[in-house]
């Protein structure tokens, strides 16, 4: 009695650890889902908020949002295409490393520009406009090049993957058209015999005729069959012997 109640105890602590377990990472998977909510919601109105700066603020502080947008848009362009395109050519992993380098660079870049907004001495900003503006230039320039690079790596891969599809295509294609033979080769159907002339042959190739052995070649016959004994009856009279006398 006393197993069958600790084993009973037992199912129950696992069930409800294996319950606790489940909730945990359903919880999880909600927090993660939200957070990435949160975040993309965060990026599209900064991002529009930036667009806004950009043609409403002249001078140094609208530079500044422009600078920030196209860091920003050259950056998750980038991110977007190397995490798709490593899911299917591990060789880019290398590549993904040297942009998570370089996205460190970049958030260093648009943390400054976001601080210089508020930046009240518009004198100094404007002279450290062609600096940032410079270090945008070469991070967004290294981000394009990864990302055209990559790109054209998996175009260059579809295009090599089609054109070996194409040969084959092409091979099967003659292989299904190889019912067409050379006249050389074609079945040539005999002729129908032509009408006898006059003197009895055919003018043409005819159908064989049944040949008839000639006389040299028939089997011997004899000249006369000896009759066979002939047959008695019960009812027949039995033939008187002659007499001698």
């Amino acid at each position: 009695m006393e197993a069958v109640i600790a084993v009973f105890a037992l199912l129950f602590v696992l069930f409800v650890g294996l319950g606790v377990y489940a909730t945990v990472k359903v919880v999880g998977a909600a927090k993660r889902g939200v957070d990435r909510g949160i975040t993309q919601a965060r990026r599209t109105v900064e991002d529009h908020t930036l667009r806004a700066k950009s043609f409403a603020q002249p001078g140094a502080a609208g530079e500044l949002a422009q600078l920030r947008l196209k860091l920003r848009t050259s950056m998750r362009a980038t991110q977007d295409a190397l995490h798709a395109a490593v899911a299917e050519d591990e060789s880019l992993k290398e590549s993904v490393g040297l942009f998570e380098r370089l996205s460190a660079h970049g958030q260093e870049l648009d943390d400054e520009l976001k601080r210089l907004e508020a930046e009240p001495n518009r004198a100094a900003l404007t002279e450290r406009l062609p600096e940032l503006r410079e270090r945008t230039e070469r991070i967004t320039q290294s981000a394009d090049a990864l990302r055209w690079a990559a790109r054209d790596r998996a175009r260059r891969f579809a295009e090599d993957d089609l054109d070996t599809l194409s040969a084959q295509i092409d091979v099967e294609a003659g292989a299904l058209r190889h019912w067409t033979t050379t006249p050389e080769s074609q079945p040539v159907s005999p002729p129908w015999p032509e009408a006898p002339t006059a003197d009895g042959a055919t003018a043409g190739q005819t159908w064989p005729e049944t040949p008839q052995p000639s006389p040299a070649q028939e089997p011997e016959r004899p000249a006369i069959t000896p009759p066979g004994p002939r047959p008695t009856y019960p009812w027949q009279k039995k033939p008187r012997p002659e007499s001698t006398t």
